[in-house]
């Protein structure tokens, strides 16, 4: 069997949404779009991946402009990127509150070493989406129209059967967002059986926002829940 690795170098290499989307709306395809990206996250995953250990599955919503977006690593802008891997270029550096927040929680939780040796962070939708209004690009969620979620839905359920053909643990499965995207992931759970249990967390960018004060006690909360499962 090939290395968890390889598995998903493959899989980033795969990403394609075809049909048509909603007007205004675009895809957010790092791979595709910038080629930079490609060799960053083969390093990361090369990093941390290279084994069969069996993980447990952190999904997220989309990859977001300043993130993933920009790196093809979920939840990890280009700060995140060069201060803790060395990887990319100083001088471009993009900040995003999510990203800032899951380090908090990796750095509590004992490193990124001993994070990524347990959990694989994905997204329920492995591609983002932007919408265009006036030529400027805002980040646009997957379920942010009924129509655009309509028409990622195969696409979602395709990337989520693949990934689950990796060493994943079906016990459980982290949902970041305890709204529409856990909603709609208990209801594709429903339909297709992949997990036994959804437990959802409070999403990043919202802790960042709207709850700014206690984001130590979040920490907690992530560092609690992700231990005890």
């Amino acid at each position: 069997m090939e290395s968890f690795a390889t598995e998903i170098k493959r899989f980033n290499r795969s990403l394609a949404l075809k049909g048509a989307l909603p007007p205004g709306i675009e895809v957010l395809h790092p791979f595709r779009d910038d080629n930079r990206v490609l060799p960053w996250s083969d390093a990361f995953y090369d990093r941390f991946y290279s084994d069969l250990q069996t993980r447990h599955l952190i999904l997220g919503i989309n990859p977001g402009r300043l993130g993933a977006g920009q790196t093809g690593i979920p939840f990890t802008d280009t700060k995140r990127l060069f201060d803790y891997f060395g990887l990319g270029d100083s001088n471009s550096l993009t900040h995003e509150t999510s990203s800032a927040f899951v380090y908090k929680v990796i750095d509590a939780f004992g490193g990124a070493k001993h994070f990524y040796k347990r959990f694989l962070v994905s997204s329920v939708s492995p591609l983002g989406f932007v919408s265009v209004n006036g030529g400027k690009e805002v980040n646009f969620n997957y379920y942010d129209s009924a129509e655009l979620q309509k028409a990622v839905t195969p696409f979602i359920v395709q990337c989520m059967e693949t990934q689950l053909s990796w060493p994943i643990n079906r016990e459980v499965v982290y949902c970041l967002g305890t709204g529409k995207n856990l909603a709609f992931l208990n209801e594709l759970n429903k339909s297709y059986r992949w997990f036994e249990r959804i437990v959802a967390l409070e999403h990043p960018r919202y802790i960042m926002q709207y709850k700014s004060k206690h984001v130590d006690a979040f920490i907690e909360k992530y560092l609690q829940v992700l231990s005890n499962g």
